[in-house]
């Protein structure tokens, strides 16, 4: 009796071992995946703040708020187990599901770009006022809401399924650790970073007052003039962190893409930020290219269907 149970104590002790082993590296394994996500985050905290420009900036906080709860529950309820689960039974399929993504961020991202210099906008605008659809600044708010959380969800998954693959070949243990502590960190560097930038204007008109020393007074007016100029150059950075971050999750999953993309840096590897930068030229104008293409695939299955009712 007494052999049996020092016999189940040494057992237990060894899984202690492993366990506290398998935690110890989970700093690491955090501190390497969000190296390796860092231009989704880029992109996540590039794209959000256009989500609440023109809303009412009592609700900003709000907003962001409501966005980031909803990003932290699909990260930790939906797409961490989903990975988790698809990569003990079908692994196969976390690569395409990857690139699907990466062509959705494209399609927008051209989207977006089109916008910008499409002329033809403004014409209609001009020109069908009367049949613009009017909604209340409420409904706007939910809209603007939901389309935060898609792309988000988007980004999300990229972020939790390359966490998946840094770790996949550690413990489960590790695995679910790092994978939550990653979905956290990163959901709270994102958003609240994301609500310094949009409350910036309302600190800057604060320090601006007069109670304050003539020094913070400037600079409280100087972060109130800059903030217009640095949302207008964060939703460029946005748009082409999405083609860049698209492209380049369908690049690695073409193995002739991604062998052009590694030999383009190695190229370059004696100038590592020129490298960096090559690599992101290159992915951004191919997302471009490839979202164009998109655009007009989807813009023929519309009339398609269109034809059919």
């Amino acid at each position: 009796m007494a052999t049996g149970l020092l016999a189940l104590l040494d057992d237990i002790s060894a899984l202690v071992k492993v366990s506290a082993a398998s935690l110890d590296d989970v700093p690491t394994q955090v501190a390497k995946t969000t190296s390796k996500v860092s231009g989704i985050v880029i992109d996540d905290t590039a794209v959000t703040p256009k989500y609440v420009v023109g809303l009412d900036p009592s609700r900003e906080l709000s907003i962001i708020y409501q966005i980031a709860k909803k990003s932290l529950i699909n990260k930790l309820i939906l797409l961490s187990p989903a990975a988790l689960i698809l990569g003990f039974f079908a692994p196969w399929a976390i690569p395409p599901i990857l690139m699907l993504g990466g062509a959705y961020l494209c399609f927008e991202g051209y989207e977006k770009v089109h916008s910008m210099f499409s002329k033809s906008h403004a014409d209609a605008g001009d020109d069908s006022g009367d049949n613009l659809e009017v909604i209340t600044p409420q409904e706007l708010e939910k809209e603007r809401i939901k389309g935060a959380i898609r792309t988000d969800l988007i980004l999300s998954a990229e972020i939790v399924a390359i966490t998946y693959a840094t770790v996949a070949e550690k413990p489960l243990l590790t695995q679910i650790a790092v994978m939550l502590a990653v979905a956290v960190f990163i959901t709270i560097a994102v958003y609240g970073f994301v609500g310094l930038i949009v409350k910036a204007d309302d600190i800057g008109v604060h320090m601006a007052k007069d109670e304050h020393h003539p020094q913070v007074r400037k600079i409280g007016h100087g972060i109130v003039k800059f903030m217009p100029v640095f949302l207008k150059i964060l939703s460029y950075v946005g748009t082409a962190a999405m083609l860049w971050v698209g492209a380049e999750i369908i690049a690695h999953g073409i193995p002739f893409t991604s062998h052009a993309l590694d030999n383009l840096e190695h190229s370059l590897a004696d100038v590592p930020a020129l490298a960096w930068l090559a690599k992101v030229v290159v992915s951004a104008i191919g997302g471009l290219i490839l979202g164009a293409l998109i655009e007009k695939i989807v813009l023929l299955f519309r009339k398609v269907f269109a034809n059919k009712k």
